[in-house]
């Protein structure tokens, strides 16, 4: 199986969208064979899902993540585990042995007062309107 993990500084970076990296796990029998850390080159929120994809990505660990975010990450069978956060290794350690700490319910959240456009981060993929 293969993991990935937003990644930045060994960390789980908190913003899906804005990862400029993953770092991406080899798995067997409940045990990490090999990672690697890859570019996004830049990708953004709707290509991050096929980029995984493409890589053969089966599990997805991050902290925060829009709605339109997850659809595209379910639509490409891609199983996705919210609100981790603390270093990237460990998630994975703690994912592989059932006891990874995160949150279902972790979305991408804007902060207050920065602008109100009466929508939602579903609707616009979180760009730059300040989601964390």
């Amino acid at each position: 199986m293969k993991i990935a993990v937003t990644y930045e500084n060994g960390q789980v970076f908190q913003h899906f969208g804005h990862t400029e990296a993953f770092k991406i796990y080899e798995t067997a029998d409940k045990a990490v064979t090999g990672s690697e850390v890859v570019s996004t080159n830049g990708s953004g929120h709707g290509a991050l899902a096929g980029f995984l994809q493409a890589k053969g990505v089966e599990v997805l660990l991050c902290g925060g993540i829009g709605g339109g975010a997850r659809i595209a990450l379910a639509q490409a069978g891609i199983q996705v585990y919210p609100g981790v956060v603390g270093e990237a290794d460990a998630a994975v350690q703690a994912f592989l042995a059932d006891t990874l700490s995160y949150d279902p319910n972790k979305q991408c959240a804007h902060h207050e007062g920065e602008h109100d456009h009466g929508h939602n981060c579903g609707e616009h993929g979180c760009g730059e309107h300040g989601c964390h």
